[in-house]
């Protein structure tokens, strides 16, 4: 399906839909769990590290209380998890023991990656779990998780795990046999080099009961990914030896050609792991210089801000039109910021002596999206 041979995988995600692991609302599909658990086994034995994003808890809990719908109410979605949850680690501990291989339970939140310190936790301890020669089986934590917490779907979780643990590919197992060109040939796109508006056009959601997300939230996740240096499949996972025919070249699916390179990690946290808590507006002056010349963002170049935010968030940096291009840490709350806006150097620092640094955003706190 690719234009050239895969190269060797180092570090491997692979992520399973509910509708991969269940043959119906909480009736697992022990079978392919087990064929899927195989190959995970081989590529182990190839000497790729493997760690696997699972959802599948919300939709086991339903079965487990004869829901047939998904519950709309918070806390009966986090009752379902919680029922759900064990269920789902059972079912992939004896997937591997065959092999010998012990699985490891890891549930986030976002707010687990968006914290600095507790992100270098979380990955100091997946790659120890690697190197103790254990599976990590990773979800989202939907027991707590409320709105403000979450990531969204597994999908979007994958891309992060990706992006955490510096993977050099991801492959998103589910229903669809990859990205199809429902308004052109009606076949599965093979390779993308490049996420267009056009490329996202093709996605659709789920009408799965329950399923997050469907197409869109698997574009959404490869575009995070691909940014942060990976590679990414979509592929269906009821496909035979789906994950062999991907690293061989021979499978069917959607490939996402990674751009540019990696990010340096400390600012693929700012990138990929924040909820801004507002924007800061700059002139038509300032963009090229942080987009070009990798500049710090001064307060000559600020026009104005949105929402309000404290000394130290993470914010959003747009152009005139309001679009979007970079992403910082500032150590001004939105008041000082607003009341900066326009001043050069010496006047903002007459406004605030004590500080060392007067930049609104150093270019060490700042990231281009």
């Amino acid at each position: 399906m690719n234009p050239a041979p895969i190269a060797q995988p180092r570090r491997v995600i692979v992520k399973l839909g509910t509708g991969v692991l269940t043959s119906g609302i909480g009736q697992l599909d022990t079978a392919r769990i087990a064929a899927i658990a195989a190959e995970l086994v081989d590529l182990r034995a190839r000497g790729v590290e493997v760690i696997v994003v699972s959802s599948g808890a919300v939709g086991l809990g339903m079965g487990a209380l004869k829901l047939s719908r998904r519950p709309k109410d918070l806390s009966k979605k986090q009752a379902c998890a919680a029922i759900g949850q064990s269920l789902l680690m059972q079912t992939w501990q004896a997937a591997f023991a065959p092999a010998g291989v012990t699985v490891a339970q890891v549930l986030l939140t976002h707010e687990d990656l968006r914290t600095r310190s507790r992100y270098l936790g979380v990955q100091e301890c997946i790659r120890q779990l690697v190197a103790y020669g254990t599976i990590p089986v990773i979800n989202e934590n939907d027991t707590v998780s409320a709105a403000e917490i979450k990531f969204g779907d597994n999908d979007t979780l994958s891309a992060l795990v990706a992006s955490l643990v510096e993977a050099s590919h991801l492959v998103i197992l589910s229903t669809a046999p990859g990205l199809i060109d429902m308004k052109g040939s009606g076949l599965v796109v093979p390779v993308v080099d490049k996420i267009t508006p056009e490329i996202e056009a093709m996605a659709g959601g789920t009408t799965s009961e329950t399923a997050v997300g469907g197409m869109v939230s698997k574009i959404t996740a490869a575009k995070l990914a691909t940014r942060a240096g990976c590679g990414v499949f979509i592929a269906s996972g009821a496909e035979p030896k789906v994950l062999t025919r991907l690293f061989s070249n021979s499978g069917v699916g959607t490939f996402f050609v990674p751009t540019g390179l990696p990010l340096e990690a400390r600012k693929r946290w700012l990138a990929y792991f924040q909820r801004p808590a507002g924007t800061v507006l700059v002139n038509a002056c300032a963009v090229p210089i942080l987009r070009e010349q990798g500049r710090s963002l001064l307060a000559v170049g600020v026009t104005d801000v949105r929402g309000r935010f404290q000394a130290g968030d993470i914010v959003n940096i747009a152009g005139p039109e309001g679009v979007v291009f970079a992403r910082g840490k500032t150590p001004f709350a939105s008041e000082e910021v607003l009341a900066m806006a326009g001043l050069k150097g010496a006047d903002v620092k007459s406004l605030h002596p004590a500080r060392k640094r007067h930049e609104v955003i150093h270019r060490n706190d700042l990231v281009l999206l």
